[in-house]
């Protein structure tokens, strides 16, 4: 074999091998759970700031396609929230159903819960007008609580042409948001340290647990679709946790994107038979361990009592 046709087949080579590596890259889609109002205001913010915050940070990155999921119930309850929508559309980020009144389908009825998803369409035509809005990402991620309401509420789904925001990484982020109102409220800037502190810890314990789980289940990494809220304390950590991700290696993609992967299938069919949307019940039904979940060393929800 000559060494041109030999440097040939080692170039080929390296093209194929980083191609793999590249299509099992660590990536990450950001979402954020109920715009535009989620939990505790603290003295001295808006809801506005705390969106323009949030977007202010993703544009940063060069993030796109960014989906918030609406809650439209927020806008009567806070109505000068309400431009938080125009705001993020302007960012040219995408909006999804969250159902208006983030109802829970475990332990409502089914006709009551799609109607409560359809109620939230008029506020996405208006602030979405011409963009996809048709996710749904579940409240509380509670998709139903017997087989047969899952099947009927995906049935629902596919009926009026939604797709799920599936959820594959998440580290509880809308826990730190009630106290850090009220450690502003009491001015303790050593508790608002700690809750930073703990924040990222939790963050970066959660990414290599769900990275386990994916490597226990495939042997390599799939795209994760992370669930944010777009609380006060989200918005002053973001900046931390987007260079946190990517000190780890990962990049960040649409939730689009993510979900071409072959382990969101159903998630974007939902008329298609349900298949385990976690990673948690992928491994169940797999009959595979589940890997030391981590914990919390410090109670947040004690802190500033």
């Amino acid at each position: 074999m000559n060494t041109l046709r030999m440097g040939r087949i080692l170039f080929a080579s390296a093209a194929v091998l980083a191609a793999c590596i590249s299509a099992h890259s660590q990536q990450i889609a950001f979402t954020w759970d109920d715009v535009p109002a989620h939990s505790a205001l603290p003295p001295g913010e808006t809801r506005v700031e705390i969106g323009r915050k949030l977007i202010d940070a993703m544009k940063a990155e060069h993030m796109t396609g960014v989906y918030g999921f609406v809650n439209g119930v927020a806008t009567e309850r806070e109505p000068a929230s309400e431009p938080v929508m125009k705001d993020w559309r302007a960012a040219a980020f995408p909006l999804g159903n969250h159902a208006w009144s983030h109802m829970n389908l475990n332990t409502a009825a089914l006709a009551d819960w799609e109607a409560d998803v359809l109620k939230n369409e008029p506020i996405l035509e208006k602030y979405a007008a011409g963009s996809d809005w048709h996710w749904l990402r579940y409240p509380f991620l509670a998709e139903g609580n017997t087989p047969e309401k899952r099947d009927e509420a995906r049935k629902f789904l596919a009926e009026h042409h939604y797709r799920i925001a599936a959820v594959t990484m998440s580290f509880g982020d809308y826990m730190w948001n009630e106290p850090y109102a009220r450690c502003v409220a009491k001015n303790d800037t050593a508790a608002i340290a700690q809750l930073e502190t703990t924040y990222l810890d939790a963050a970066s314990q959660d990414a290599g647990f769900r990275r386990a789980m994916a490597k226990a289940l495939f042997s390599h990494d799939i795209p994760y679709v992370l669930l944010m809220h777009v609380g006060a304390f989200d918005a002053r950590m973001l900046p931390r946790l987007l260079k946190l991700y990517r000190e780890k290696g990962f990049s960040f993609v649409t939730l689009e994107e993510a979900e071409k992967d072959p382990f969101y299938k159903t998630s974007l069919d939902p008329s298609l038979p349900e298949q385990p949307d976690t990673l948690e019940g992928a491994l169940q039904a797999k009959g595979l361990p589940l890997p030391p979940r981590p914990k919390m060393t410090v109670d947040v929800n004690g802190i500033c009592r």
